[in-house]
């Protein structure tokens, strides 16, 4: 029996793409701290066990090497590893990509693998983990992280917007194509946050560009613990009648 506790995640089998680096593993930490057993996918399978090893609670955590720009490997490799951990409780998609490409010059290529990244291999993941076998009795918690970009644009950002608008809609209609199997579905819009890649934008090479996109974040930049611990809320119970929602962590970018 679970803890009255209806922030924990004890006894919870989480699934988290994107699990090597950034937000991805600061959502793994984040859910093993709270008792949860993660499953973990990536492309570098030893950043993968560096994650692993940030999740200590005593659970037998799982990982697969499993690279998400090839949809006919996700459906040969990825239910096969994901069964014996079944039932499924939770699942965040944060693995993505963020080109900035001029709309003028985009390529049907970059557009189609920005796309495939983002948006279609959370589409084949959910499909396969909203399967009877392997999801959980008590329902699902299904989060998908997008971005302020999602409501907002930014110039050379056009394709990115796309596919995190795109999954915010996806979002929307499934909360209530499965709400009589009890899986929720909900997103989290994060602006800027200080993570390995945002460390190595452009912007951040030069003083007046960084302090313009500071000034942008009346509660400063945000960091990756701010993302995560609105994920855990979402896989909770605590969040059991939230579903549908694009929730904003921006540091009041939006509201400006």
């Amino acid at each position: 029996m679970r803890s009255h506790n209806p922030f924990t995640l004890t006894g919870k089998t989480i699934l988290i793409t994107g699990a090597s680096s950034g937000i991805g593993q600061g959502i793994a930490v984040a859910c093993a701290s709270q008792g949860a057993k993660v499953l973990l996918l990536g492309r570098d399978l030893e950043r993968l066990k560096e994650t692993i090893a940030l999740c200590e609670n005593g659970c037998d955590h799982g990982m697969i090497s499993l690279d998400l720009a090839d949809d006919t490997k996700i459906k040969e490799e990825f239910e096969s590893f994901v069964k014996p951990y079944a039932p499924i409780d939770g699942f965040v998609h944060a693995a993505g990509i963020s080109p900035t490409i001029p709309f003028k010059v985009m390529k049907k290529n970059q557009v189609l693998e920005t796309f495939q990244l983002n948006l279609f291999s959370a589409i084949t993941l959910i499909q396969t983990l909203s399967k009877s076998a392997l999801k959980s009795s008590e329902g699902m918690s299904m989060v998908m992280i997008s971005s302020v970009m999602s409501e907002v644009g930014e110039k050379g950002k056009s394709l990115y917007a796309m596919t995190k608008a795109a999954m915010v809609g996806m979002v929307k209609s499934l909360a209530l194509e499965y709400a009589d199997k009890n899986i929720r579905f909900n997103a989290i819009s994060p602006s800027v946050i200080n993570t390995p890649l945002s460390l190595k934008s452009e912007y951040r090479k030069d003083d007046a560009a960084m302090k313009l996109v500071q000034s942008q974040h009346p509660l400063g930049l945000g960091e990756i613990e701010d993302v995560a611990n609105a994920a855990v809320y979402l896989l909770s119970d605590a969040s059991k009648w939230a579903t549908g929602t694009n929730m904003i962590v921006d540091g009041g970018y939006l509201a400006r």
